[in-house]
């Protein structure tokens, strides 16, 4: 099922400077984890470039989860070969020449904290591109941070704000929970994006991108939707059908409150409503974006009229009239005519 734009899955570019981030993660304990970072981004859309830059003989325990994440590797050489921005100006040539010859990459990603690059996130969103950054809160640069589209801190990956804790499912096997885990977590994503309207093709592809080897029929069900039906059996999520397409919408899942009804319509509904009202070429009716509620009346039974008798006179019939004589019609006097054709008497001048 095709969306909207603004529903439509996005292609992300991801370019990390790693020696920012190497720089960054001095004299700390933990380690840079590229697994957590892509988890998030996942989220974004669909990765289709994954460059890193450094100088890899340095950073040599780093290059096994880079490579077992698909990253491609760009070596470049020491500092004192090269200068000091190699790394960065190879970096902005790939994400220009990218911008320029793939239309179809809309979102891009900058992991670094360096401000450097402030002047690439500029001239990506001239070009009409999505720019987000990703970097560590102590090490992120205000100019950097405040000229990209999105900023998400490294820091801020690892915390886990789940409002839809898994509830009543400990008596089920360890795959059916690690299940349920993954369709919460992708319903948190899209709910993250600010999804109002979750359809259930958003949500298996939000979980097919979160972990690609996803097949409901691998866990014994049919369909996508037998799986949410059958988690809505388990109290974890409510569902409903669209009106318009015939599919499945989640309106609530986890410890969400029950949703109230539902008065604003979907963009599908919408544009159905505003086809219907083209069609019939009504230029001033009412707006269709907020539905009606509809108001039930009860019947009363209203008492039936006792009817009432009137007299009424009726008049005396005329007596007939006498009809009028007849006249005969009065005879005219006889004239004797003589052999010359002339009444007798008459002068014939």
């Amino acid at each position: 099922m095709k969306h909207q734009r603004g529903d439509a899955e996005h292609a992300l570019a991801v370019f990390i400077d790693f020696e920012n981030l190497a720089l960054g993660f001095q004299g700390r304990r933990d380690r840079f984890e590229i697994g957590t970072v892509l988890e998030r981004l996942v989220e974004k859309g669909k990765i289709v470039v994954k460059k890193a830059y450094s100088d890899w003989s340095r950073f040599g325990q780093y290059t096994g989860p880079l490579h077992e994440a698909a990253i491609e590797l760009i070596e470049i050489p020491k500092r004192s070969q090269t200068g000091k921005n190699s790394a960065d100006i190879r970096l902005v040539v790939d994400a220009i020449d990218l911008a320029y010859s793939k239309d179809h990459i809309d979102t891009f990603v900058i992991v670094s904290g360096d401000s450097d690059f402030s002047p690439l996130v500029s001239k990506l969103k001239e070009l009409g591109k999505h720019v987000l950054g990703v970097g560590l809160a102590n090490a992120t640069s205000n100019l950097l941070r405040d000229n990209c589209d999105e900023f998400i801190y490294y820091e801020d990956l690892g915390r886990r704000t789940d409002s839809a804790p898994i509830a009543g499912t400990s008596q089920l096997p360890e795959q059916q929970q690690k299940l349920y885990n993954l369709l919460m977590d992708s319903l948190l994503a899209l709910r993250r994006e600010s999804k109002d309207v979750i359809y259930s093709s958003m949500v298996k592809d939000t979980m097919k991108r979160k972990k690609p080897s996803f097949n409901e029929e691998y866990h014994g069900y049919r369909t996508f939707s037998e799986l949410l039906e059958d988690a809505q059996k388990h109290g974890l999520l409510d569902i409903e059908k669209s009106k318009t397409s015939g599919t499945y919408v989640v309106t609530r899942f986890g410890t969400e409150p029950k949703a109230a009804p539902r008065l604003v319509l979907t963009e599908e509904e919408k544009e159905v409503r505003k086809s219907r009202r083209r069609r019939r070429g009504s230029s001033g009716r009412r707006d269709d974006t907020v539905a009606e509620p509809v108001v039930a009346v009860e019947a009363v039974a209203v008492p039936a009229p006792v009817p009432t008798l009137r007299i009424v006179p009726i008049p005396e019939a005329e007596p007939p009239k006498a009809a009028a004589p007849i006249r005969k019609p009065r005879a005219k006097p006889a004239v004797a005519v003589d052999d010359d054709g002339f009444g007798a008497g008459l002068d014939p001048r």
